[in-house]
């Protein structure tokens, strides 16, 4: 784009690698980079092509995040140490669904750009996503498996919303269309920050068993209106009624009527309990994930 986001960034006196993946305006951006001594560093490279998963080397603007963070000079930091670097951008809208599923399942397994540390996201997304990823408890329409999943492991914080005229400046030579939306609004893109929560990883949450938290979270959502007893018994679990009475969970409540916190202290104690295997369901645990990626 028009390097706007660059350009705030550099004003404010930070410093920023900056990645880009036209080869037509790496030139400017090189010479730029020349003249701000050492604050701006430039490399070839697509953010949203990050960690494919491919074995052996990968082409630009392909980007591996272990080659990308050492040229930076970053180091990894412990999960519970402040923020190690602060990613800012716009998803692409034709793969931003996409892009929040592959990110929800880097930030569980601490994987990808996650393995640095709790690395926060400043990015533009649409409306249409940011109602979802907000959206709370009871309302059918919004509140979905990414609702519960991004809001149990970031701070979800809008920072700015922008007139989607604002980036329609070039759309015949490939600006960004308007998705259509007819359940919810979608006049906006909205800058989020999505920071990453210190306490993720506490209580029986580990990145080692986090996959099965996000394919609960999945399965139980696919048919938000069903009943979580329904579905305590169809994975044939002890005595689901004596479970949901302990977590002071009415039996008969939907599965959209669940808070994300209750999504966590159900996983919790499904870990905890003697009866519950997680073998029934591993292999499509890793079905799930390997579709995803």
């Amino acid at each position: 784009g028009p390097g706007v986001l660059t350009r705030t960034l550099l004003n404010s006196g930070v410093r920023v690698v900056a990645l880009e993946d036209d080869l037509g305006f790496l030139p400017d951006l090189q010479s730029l980079e020349n003249s701000l001594d050492g604050q701006l560093k430039v490399i070839y490279g697509d953010f949203f092509r990050l960690d494919p998963l491919v074995t052996g080397p990968v082409k630009p603007p392909t980007v591996c995040s272990e080659k990308l963070f050492e040229s930076m000079g970053v180091a990894a930091v412990p999960w519970r140490a402040d923020v190690p670097v602060k990613i800012f951008g716009i998803l692409p809208q034709k793969k931003e669904r996409n892009m929040l599923w592959r990110l929800i399942f880097a930030l569980y397994e601490c994987s990808s750009i996650y393995r640095y540390g709790r690395i926060e996201l400043n990015v533009f997304i649409s409306e249409k996503e940011y109602k979802v990823l907000t959206a709370k408890a009871g309302e059918k329409r919004t509140y979905q498996a990414l609702s519960v999943l991004w809001q149990v492991g970031c701070e979800i914080q809008l920072l700015h919303m922008e007139p989607w005229a604002s980036f329609l400046t070039n759309l015949k030579n490939g600006g960004l269309a308007i998705p259509k939306s007819t359940a919810l609004p979608n006049d906006h893109l909205c800058m989020v920050r999505l920071t990453p929560r210190k306490d993720l990883f506490t209580g029986s949450m580990k990145n080692t068993n986090s996959a099965t938290f996000v394919f609960l979270v999945k399965q139980c959502l696919a048919k938000p209106s069903s009943r979580i007893i329904d579905k305590l018994n169809s994975w044939s679990l002890y005595d689901g009624c004596k479970l949901l009475r302990e977590l002071e969970i009415p039996e008969d409540a939907e599965m959209v009527s669940l808070y994300p916190e209750d999504y966590r202290r159900l996983f919790n104690a499904l870990q905890n309990s003697s009866v519950f295997t997680e073998s029934w369901f591993h292999d499509e645990v890793l079905e799930s994930v390997r579709n995803i990626n």
